[in-house]
């Protein structure tokens, strides 16, 4: 008796609750019809391409099949990519580019961002200057370090013969071992004006009475650096990373532009093998099922992110 008077006064309470839901939906009609529209196009452009890309994944289609007749296999794609050993060639690629390429710009922009936080004469131009890769064009910058590589007419090559250091012109992009990091080379260059840019503004909010009164006490610049400015651009520092890697896991234009994933998919990483397996081989379901993959682990940075974002307004609320 009692387990039943529970579950009627259960049922009850939904109902209760569902109809508080709906009386609210209702007096702010005005208000959801005016988001409406965006969460169509929501809906349209972004929720729809990913469910037809996970369903997708579940099938074959072999080059010159249409579409309509692709074949259910259902996990098969997801096995073969994991058996496959250019699955994991592409994934250490990935993984070197995306650590390599962010670790250094941020090392490299927090460096120019603390330098460029002192006051002396030309600092502004100097600002501009350093910022310029990051305005630039990926695409144009692509073309011109591709031409810088160059094994025949590259500036390095000709530079490095002309002081004698070199017998002839080294291969940046044309070689299996030095391919990765000259193409890292390039996406740090463009990359460092970013992490400059976010640490320079962090440096903004480092609270001048504690490094003066740090100063004070006898702390040297190093003490003061880590007790005092780094714990203050700790939060900083953790969403120009997490932008950082997000960027560098999905980046595209460099490296397909710069050598398609060559030689012998030397540089290949996750995205321009998708890529290349959609539109070039035309193997929709297994390009599918790496972007499943793919999405997977560009959600967990974006859990992380959020949490880092979270975090500070929790700090900003608190303070």
């Amino acid at each position: 008796m009692t387990i039943l008077t529970g579950k009627v006064e259960t049922r009850f309470r939904l109902r209760a609750e569902g109809a508080s839901l709906l009386r609210k939906v209702w007096e702010h009609r005005a208000d959801y019809a005016y988001v409406l529209p965006a969460i169509a196009v929501m809906l349209v452009v972004i929720a729809y391409p990913i469910y037809y890309t996970i369903e997708l994944s579940f099938f074959n289609t072999p080059p010159g099949l249409q579409l309509r007749d692709k074949n259910f296999v259902g996990l098969s794609n997801y096995t073969a990519i994991l058996a496959s050993p250019v699955f994991w060639t592409v994934t250490r690629n990935t993984l070197i580019w995306t650590i390599g390429s962010t670790f250094v710009a941020f090392v490299l922009g927090f460096g120019c961002a603390l330098a460029l936080h002192r006051d002396f004469l030309g600092r502004g131009i100097l600002r501009a200057i350093l910022i310029i890769p990051w305005v630039i064009s990926a695409v144009a910058a692509s073309y011109i370090w591709k031409w810088i590589y160059h094994s025949d007419f590259g500036i390095i090559g000709a530079v490095l013969v002309g002081l004698g250091l070199a017998d002839r012109p080294p291969n940046f992009i044309d070689s299996v071992n030095a391919v990765l990091p000259s193409l890292i080379v390039v996406n740090i260059w463009r990359e460092f004006p970013f992490a400059m840019i976010m640490m320079m503004a962090g440096l903004q909010t480092v609270p001048d009475q504690l490094l003066r009164a740090a100063k004070v006490d006898g702390a040297n610049a190093w003490q003061r650096f880590w007790h005092v400015t780094f714990p203050h651009l700790r939060n900083v520092s953790t969403v120009t990373i997490l932008l950082l890697a997000v960027a560098n896991f999905n980046s595209f234009i460099i490296p397909w532009i710069m050598t398609g994933g060559g030689p012998s998919n030397a540089s290949h990483i996750w995205i321009t093998h998708i890529y290349e397996l959609a539109f070039g081989r035309q193997r929709w379901g297994v390009a599918s099922a790496y972007s499943v993959l793919l999405f997977l682990i560009l959600m967990s940075f974006g859990y992380f992110y959020v949490r880092a974002l979270s975090g500070n307004e929790q700090k900003d609320t608190t303070e």
